[in-house]
């Protein structure tokens, strides 16, 4: 093979064989990227308080936040292979989730652990509004597989809502 049949391959578009049109795969890719930029960012957030917890609730807390990363972290790859599935090209780097994330980020030097709690909380609810309209789009476009995987990990940001809420609670309130 030649040096100028290489290059040729590597700049051919990756056009994944699907039912869907040029406009559904990209309208659907570009929701699910930007789901999966959030997902990211959620995820690197809450090792980050994982790993920066601290005081009496420390282990509670330490292994909730450890728990829920490893559940956030295990959507990423079905989400990105969805995209593929559709048609379309996903995320490439950490610069192509800085640019599609919606979730801040959260580089304090230090943060009260129920301030954590209460900022994951609204993060996991952002999320899971966001996967909501992703679903929308699904069901527009006839994308009865990606919207059945994003019903999953709706109800996953849902159970990582109730658990954040009701370990940030206190007393009797």
């Amino acid at each position: 093979m030649t040096n100028r049949e290489i290059r040729s391959r590597q700049k051919a578009a990756l056009e994944t064989p699907t039912g869907f049109s040029p406009e559904a795969t990209r309208d659907l890719t570009g929701a699910l990227n930007a789901v999966l930029a959030d997902v990211f960012a959620l995820y690197l957030k809450t090792k980050n308080f994982h790993w920066h917890v601290s005081g009496p609730h420390f282990r509670d807390y330490h292994l909730l936040l450890d728990e829920q990363g490893a559940q956030i972290f295990a959507t990423t790859d079905e989400i990105a292979e969805r995209v593929r599935k559709v048609g379309g090209v996903t995320l490439r780097s950490i610069g192509h989730i800085a640019r599609l994330q919606r979730i801040l980020d959260n580089d304090a030097d230090y943060v009260d652990p129920q301030d954590m709690l209460a900022e994951l909380r609204d993060d996991n609810g952002a999320l899971a509004a966001r996967m909501r309209e992703a679903h929308s789009l699904c069901d527009e476009r006839g994308d009865v597989a990606t919207a059945s995987l994003l019903e999953n990990y709706i109800d996953e940001a849902e159970r990582r809502i109730w658990f954040l809420f009701e370990a940030g609670r206190r007393g009797n309130a």
